[in-house]
């Protein structure tokens, strides 16, 4: 791409003295270098790529919001630099100007709001370039979220208020089953009212169950751990969390089937954590399917995430039910909390990673847990009123 000044030494180069070209070329250097100190003032990122992604120019700005060396950076493929980073998806829509929300998580944690721009060519001969601006929105955005956790707490009052009339009812149930049980233990004739204080028992023992999981819920959602991260394999996980819940899934007529990647790297996982998103996706999994169904746990992994995958052939998630996925008390089954999956996209979130739903009415749904193989990446934040799933 040729500047105005450049196109006008080129119109006159051959009827000018040797000296006047000197004195252009130190002019064109002069410029060229006062642009690039003002670039380099800049506390935004500036890069400016082919179509193939390879690097033509960038400023100290976006070195350091990338952790990058400069010396390195210049003429290497961008993507490469920056993992996670899909510049051919990003200029496919050229010449339209493509605007996101990125993560970063080297060389520390920011969010950062990247426009990209493809130059004007000054003829169809003109390789294609991009300009790509950068800029850090990591306080801007930590103050939205300072916002959202007050509305949050806001949120949990409520969320207080609905768990006490949830744990009313069963407690006020076990109350007088265990009184009914209590007076027919005084009697003499035990094998007369056997069967009854086997039903009355079981009554009481599954209303305790539900007790404890309405609390364990309620308090994994309000007091969230950090992860305890260790190098971890996700294959031994998918089989600790499958064969606890084998039981429960024999129980239900339900068909498993584990088709798991035999070279997955080991990941820097909390263990427990992801065990108990394990725990609810399969569980909500279960309570979907009929009857004869089938649970299929697929593990896999690419150039940056291990991904498993957890399809049901259920009933699906509407449309409609998709729109209000991770609203506190939404479900869908009618004995559920509405928090399960919360807790599942945290712990997803926490590990740098996130969960993704496909699902139609009447074919299963598929949930999916992707998690980062590294820690120096980038993930794309979703367009703004993207959302993504709740229980089912």
């Amino acid at each position: 791409m040729k500047s105005g000044f450049v196109d006008k030494l080129i119109e006159r180069v051959d009827r000018v003295e040797p000296e006047e070209v000197q004195a252009f070329l130190n002019r064109l250097a002069e410029e060229s270098g006062f642009f690039k100190s003002v670039f380099d003032a800049l506390q935004e990122g500036v890069i400016v790529a082919g179509a193939d992604g390879t690097i033509h120019y960038i400023n100290r700005g976006a070195c350091r919001l990338f952790g990058l060396d400069r010396g390195e950076a210049g003429g290497a493929n961008l993507a490469e630099k920056v993992p996670g980073l899909d510049w051919a998806a990003l200029v496919a829509g050229a010449p339209e100007a493509v605007s996101r929300d990125l993560e970063v998580f080297y060389p520390e944690n920011r969010y950062l709001n990247f426009y990209i721009k493809q130059v004007e060519r000054k003829s169809k001969d003109d390789a294609a370039a991009f300009v790509m601006l950068v800029r850090d929105t990591t306080e801007h955005r930590r103050s939205e979220e300072e916002k959202i956790e007050s509305e949050k707490l806001g949120a949990l009052t409520l969320l207080a208020a609905g768990v006490a009339h949830e744990l009313g009812n069963p407690l006020n149930s076990l109350n007088i089953h265990l009184q009914l049980l209590e007076r027919k233990l005084k009697k003499a004739a035990p094998d007369l009212f056997e069967a009854e204080l086997r039903e009355l028992t079981e009554i009481a023992t599954g209303e305790v169950k539900r007790l404890d999981h309405i609390i364990d819920q309620f308090l994994k959602a309000i007091r969230p751990s950090r992860p305890q991260l260790e190098p971890t394999d996700v294959n031994s996980l998918i089989r600790e969390a499958m064969r606890f819940l084998g039981p429960e899934l024999k129980d239900r007529g339900l068909e498993v089937t584990l088709e798991l990647h035999s070279a997955l790297p080991p990941l820097p996982l909390d263990s427990d954590q992801i065990k108990q998103a394990f725990f609810n996706i399969v569980k909500n999994a279960a309570q979907a399917t009929p009857p004869g169904g089938s649970v299929t746990v697929r593990s896999d992994l690419d150039d940056e995430h291990v991904s498993v995958s957890f399809a049901d052939t259920g009933g699906g998630i509407s449309a409609e039910d998709m729109s209000n996925l991770f609203q506190p008390y939404f479900t869908t089954k009618k004995t559920g909390t509405g928090l399960g999956l919360l807790i599942v996209r945290r712990i997803a979130r926490e590990h740098g990673g996130e969960i993704e739903f496909a699902s139609e009415e009447g074919k299963g749904t598929t949930v999916t847990m992707f998690l980062p193989r590294f820690t120096r990446g980038v993930r794309l934040l979703p367009h703004s009123g993207d959302q993504r799933s709740s229980d089912h």
